[in-house]
């Protein structure tokens, strides 16, 4: 295929592919739209019962007979009371909770007049919010489960921005991001997280404490090498480029740099696009080390002397480790430090206990 044909083709194929997004994106919100209908036909319908609970669960039961007969097992009851769930969780439970000044988590069901009150009224941004729907169904089932407004609301921002899968949806979950970026945030910032996602404008903003590389299926206490870890790193660089964040891209591997006929190697360099700076990562096996730090010291400085433009932004140096004295690390770097950090890494995904024990150290 000569030169000309083979961008015909390619300019084709992005076109098809972009437009095959396009009416995914439109029948996953066309579908969410519906459901949140749905489930607003069915709460204000209840509202008209005198016994709302036995009510709701008769028209429920009738409603999903006929719903399955003519458009299948999709209807069922349980569904249907997902779908009265999602109105619930999406609009009248956030209206309500801003009116009784109780924003972190949305009530399950309706607890008491005021919010009987409420859903009989028409919210005046239903329409805004039925709008918004960008994911598919089950992601929407997966989010409904976060009872916290704000950690919902980041999740959601994050999986539209990021394009994730519902696996993936579940695995940032899981591996607590919300919480890992919350913890070194005041109350203001973590607001933030919940009405805007990750905002990354301070070198701080790109780190976790700790990462989460439960994808290169290492068990937690076997030995491997520094080698063997930063192979695993570079086989799953699309999963670690995620656990990493946003603005990402992979520059190169044991990165050799020379002066006074010394060689050293950089286990990992990557470039972010949003900060406009290079990011070192060294890893190590074991305890950190005051060598260590140093070590990444002298890394940054010489990118930052050799090979970053006028026009970048100052190097970004982490050193990942298994074991990270907190101490070690105050004391050896300077207090208005913004370049070098130190994060532990984690290669299984820790249980509620580990994590609660790993946020309150």
């Amino acid at each position: 295929m000569q030169v000309e044909d083979q961008n015909l083709y390619t300019k084709i194929i992005e076109l098809l592919n972009q437009a095959r997004q396009n009416v995914a994106q439109t029948i996953n919100n066309t579908m969410a739209t519906a459901y949140f209908e749905i489930g607003r036909m069915i709460v204000e319908e209840e509202q008209h019962g005198k016994e709302r609970a036995e009510y709701g669960k008769q028209i429920l039961n009738e409603l999903s007979e006929k719903l399955v007969t003519e458009f299948g097992k999709g209807f069922s009851k349980r569904n249907l009371e997902q779908m009265r769930q999602f109105y619930l969780t999406y609009s009248i439970a956030q209206t309500v909770s801003a009116q009784l000044g109780k924003d972190q988590t949305a009530p399950d069901e309706f607890k008491n007049q005021e919010i009987a009150d409420a859903v009989s009224r028409k919210s005046t941004n239903q329409q805004t919010l039925s709008a918004q729907f960008k994911l598919t169904w089950s992601h929407y089932l997966k989010l409904m489960r976060i009872t916290d407004v704000n950690e919902r609301n980041f999740y959601e921002i994050e999986a539209i921005k990021n394009n994730w899968s519902l696996r993936e949806l579940q695995r940032q979950y899981d591996s607590a991001l919300y919480t890992r970026l919350a913890i070194s945030k005041n109350k203001e910032e973590i607001r933030s997280l919940g009405q805007k996602g990750q905002i990354i404008e301070k070198n701080k903003d790109l780190i976790k404490d700790p990462y989460i590389l439960e994808f290169l299926g290492l068990p937690e206490k076997s030995f491997y090498s520094e080698n063997e870890l930063e192979q695993r790193l570079i086989d799953k660089l699309e999963h670690f480029l995620l656990e990493l964040g946003n603005g990402f891209t992979f520059v190169a591997r044991q990165k050799r740099i020379t002066f006074e006929e010394k060689h050293f190697k950089i286990d990992l360099v990557f470039y972010n696009r949003i900060l406009k700076c290079f990011v070192l990562i060294d890893l190590k096996i074991g305890e950190l080390k005051h060598q260590d730090i140093g070590q990444m010291q002298m890394y940054v400085n010489y990118f930052d002397r050799e090979v970053k433009l006028e026009d970048e932004n100052k190097t970004i140096g982490i050193i990942l480790c298994q074991d990270k004295s907190e101490s070690v690390v105050r004391y050896t770097l300077p207090e208005n430090n913004e370049q070098i950090f130190a994060s532990k890494y984690l290669t299984v995904l820790p249980s509620e206990k580990d994590f609660i024990k790993i946020i309150e150290n």
